[in-house]
């Protein structure tokens, strides 16, 4: 018997419920933290999950109530963008202009790009979908519209070489 997929990620052509989409969201936002975090102070994936898992997502912070979040696919987007991170910071790095490399992008770009990086690879989201996802979490860290277009142009440049078959010539 086939294993049913219970990431809750879109297929082609379908919209997930406005809850489960606000839930997948802020698991992406959360996802984008726990890799920020992860880099900044050398936690382990485990310790990032426990952590953002029992004090973040959904919680209440200095007064602003942060969204519930689709626990299961955060933590599929975490483990993804650990496990394939030597690949994604390729695909990124590949997109990026020469005298930019990952290394020199802001911290929180960089870890954006790595959770965007494991969607587009390693889960079942169309690329659009996840595309637009992380332009959205990217508004949400920085005020000016250029970062919002960076992270486009890179992610299209990354789902085109990762997801090939799904931009028809």
């Amino acid at each position: 018997m086939a294993e049913r997929d219970t990431t809750g990620a879109e297929g082609a052509g379908t919209e997930a419920p406005p809850d489960r989409k606000r839930m997948r969201s802020a698991a992406r936002l959360g996802a984008v933290q726990a890799l920020y975090q992860m880099e900044m102070t050398g936690a382990t994936l485990k310790g990032a999950e426990v952590e953002f898992e029992s004090r973040w997502l959904g919680a209440e912070i200095e007064g602003e109530q942060y969204h519930a979040a689709d626990v299961k696919f955060f933590r599929r987007l975490l483990r993804a963008a650990v496990d394939r991170q030597a690949e994604i910071d390729q695909l990124t790095d590949a997109a990026l202009v020469e005298r930019w490399p990952l290394g020199r992008i802001d911290p929180t770009l960089r870890a954006l790009f790595r959770a965007a990086g494991a969607e587009l690879l390693a889960l079942p989201t169309p690329p659009k979908v996840a595309i637009n996802e992380f332009v959205e979490v990217a508004k949400a860290f920085f005020d000016a519209g250029k970062e919002a277009r960076f992270v486009n142009g890179v992610l299209d440049h990354v789902a085109r070489a990762a997801k090939p078959a799904a931009f028809p010539a």
